[in-house]
């Protein structure tokens, strides 16, 4: 099986290297733009399957197709979530959430090698996923929130705040200066609106700044107790069930 790996983070397209080789899947050719991409199509055979990055350092990966008439099947890779749904639509044959998971890489083989033989040659309109995508280079995440106090707004930048948390059906934001805020929106709203590379949500109550973390400690139940820098007022725990993504995020 001829794979090449395209994606622009050398340590990334070197990790995912080495994961396949240890599924026995030998990959030798590493690109890392869309430039460099388009070079090597016109110069070599096709591959059989390709892992493609979403986002590329001088552009998205779907540039390539207007170039180049791709013959291979593809796995796409991406860290944002909208992308790999995108990449969904696009009938590939799977797509892969960064940081790749081995356990979903090896179904994502398996699911190829089972459907190989039916592939066909990947077709796209750039123009319409060129409407529907969100360069994430471009994309505003909330910088600031404005809070009431008494009579008075108060802004409080996103930096400052250590963690957001819901408490009695109120959320609130804790400041590095050790207060509390009351927010008008509840976790679930903030999803779309925090930088993920920041803030993670741990628990059904938490979102958590990584640049606020102090500690980690092993908890009961396989779970993970938070050491922020100033907030004590309650335990702060990953939840089981997020711990491991909350460890790939840490990284």
């Amino acid at each position: 099986m001829n794979v090449i790996i395209i994606e622009d983070e050398k340590p990334s397209a070197r990790r995912l290297q080495r994961m396949l080789k240890s599924l026995d899947v030998e990959t030798e050719t590493l690109l890392h733009s869309v430039e460099e991409s388009i070079a090597w199509f016109q110069d070599n055979q096709h591959p059989d399957l390709i892992f493609l990055d979403i986002q590329l350092s001088d552009g998205l990966s779907f540039e390539i197709f207007e170039t180049i008439e791709i013959k291979s099947a593809i796995i796409f890779t991406t860290a944002y979530d909208e992308y790999a749904l995108q990449a969904f639509k696009l009938n590939s044959i799977d797509y892969l959430l960064k940081p790749i998971d081995e356990d979903e890489l090896k179904t994502a083989i398996h699911q190829y090698k089972g459907t190989a033989q039916q592939q066909k040659s990947v077709t796209l309109d750039f123009n319409d996923i060129k409407k529907l995508l969100v360069n994430p280079i471009e994309r505003e995440y909330k910088k600031r929130f404005s809070v009431k106090v008494g009579q008075h707004l108060k802004l409080i930048n996103i930096e400052d705040i250590e963690c957001i948390y819901s408490e009695n059906k109120g959320t609130y934001a804790h400041t590095n200066e050790g207060r509390n805020y009351l927010l008008d929106m509840t976790l679930d709203q903030l999803e779309d609106e925090l930088e993920p590379h920041v803030f993670y949500r741990i628990s059904r109550k938490f979102y958590v700044n990584i640049n606020a973390i102090k500690d980690i400690i092993s908890y009961t139940n396989s779970r993970l107790q938070i050491k922020l820098n100033h907030f004590n007022e309650q335990e702060v725990i990953v939840a089981r069930e997020r711990v491991k993504d909350f460890k790939n995020w840490l990284e």
